[in-house]
């Protein structure tokens, strides 16, 4: 991706209050980028997108794109596509009218907004059904004209609030592989809004994750993936996460025990492990070389893919990645007691 040479993005600090909930979010991005904003339900995402799009009014801080201020600009008249979680086509027009339904409110002549229309719908391969309704198009087709029509206006920011929620798994992987090629060819400012980290790490050059109104965390996806900060992230990108203090390779968690680690470190640390290095034993190992190993007891079993997560209490609770098979020979059941077992190889420290 290659920065716009004469613009120079979003710069954006969002404060909106409603009610008892506050949103205090800052984001910035050149020309070129794709950022995500992802949290849990009720994190303030979708408030965000409103207010970058101008649907919600900002109670403070600032919104500029390209050096313009847009705080006082009519939504109508801002430079910005929006692809919303129900596409929100219009029923009674066609796939083509749809699309060239944003130039025409930006003053583009009927002939010239068509034919603009009809070369976006191109290149989203769909020229076969211009004349289409929405409601004879797939959750996938109706997804692209979605975003033919945003950047049919050629927007200087495009914002995408969940725009693979309403697809089935199977179209969801096609559409995300197809939307990734888009965003690359997308010179200015990209924002989408979602839950689904796969969605997230596919499709963002970066990630800004935000619980309770506040970015806790934001970073490439690698690095998130790699150093989560919060409870929420490392359940997202499926670590086993705890807060401790290091003192060279050991790190005394807050919830008691200790963790042997191969980083030496000094200082408030996080200690991360993916359920898969987790090796479950109903009687003491003797044989062992893990140096980590807690007494816990089986609190639940569920299906995680084409294994089984067993979640376990005791002196350490953590998830842990069975095959069905190991799961059937060490006959687990909530309420087993079982030795969970962590190679100080497999653990990953890094200052809080």
């Amino acid at each position: 991706m290659t920065a716009h040479p004469s613009s120079q993005g979003l710069d954006a600090h969002l404060v909106v209050e409603r009610g008892s909930f506050r949103l205090d979010v800052a984001l910035s991005a050149a020309p070129g980028d794709v950022v995500a904003l992802l949290g849990p339900n009720g994190a303030g995402k979708t408030t965000a997108l409103r207010a970058l799009a101008g649907l919600s009014p900002l109670t403070g801080g600032h919104l500029r794109l390209d050096g313009t201020d847009l705080a006082r600009t009519p939504p109508e008249s801002r430079p910005v596509g929006v692809v919303f979680q129900d596409y929100l086509l219009f029923p009674h027009l066609t796939a083509l009218d749809n699309v060239a339904f944003g130039p025409r409110c930006r003053g583009t002549g009927k002939s010239e907004a068509r034919a603009r229309a009809a070369a976006w719908l191109e290149r989203m391969g769909l020229a076969e059904h211009l004349g289409a309704r929405p409601k004879r198009l797939s959750g996938g087709q109706a997804q692209r004209v979605a975003l033919a029509r945003a950047l049919a206006t050629d927007p200087r920011l495009l914002l995408l609030d969940e725009p693979l929620a309403a697809l089935d798994a199977r179209t969801r992987l096609e559409v995300r592989a197809q939307l990734r090629r888009h965003l690359a060819d997308f010179e200015a400012v990209a924002v989408l809004v979602t839950h689904d980290p796969l969605d997230a790490m596919v499709l963002a050059d970066r990630l800004v994750v935000v619980e309770r109104g506040r970015v806790v965390q934001e970073g490439a996806p690698a690095d998130i993936a790699r150093h989560p900060r919060t409870e929420y992230i490392a359940q997202l990108v499926g670590l086993n996460l705890y807060r401790g203090r290091a003192d060279g390779h050991t790190v005394r968690l807050d919830a008691g025990p200790e963790v042997s680690t191969t980083e030496d470190l000094s200082g408030p640390a996080f200690v991360a492990f993916p359920p898969g290095a987790v090796t479950l034993y109903r009687n003491r190992p003797t044989g062992s070389s893990a140096r980590n190993l807690w007494r816990c007891e089986v609190a639940g079993l569920e299906s995680h893919g084409d294994q089984i997560r067993v979640e376990l209490t005791g002196e350490l609770p953590l998830a842990a990645d069975l095959t069905a098979v190991a799961v059937a020979e060490l006959g687990l059941h909530p309420g087993a007691p079982v030795w969970a077992a962590v190679k100080a190889t497999q653990t990953h420290a890094y200052p809080a």
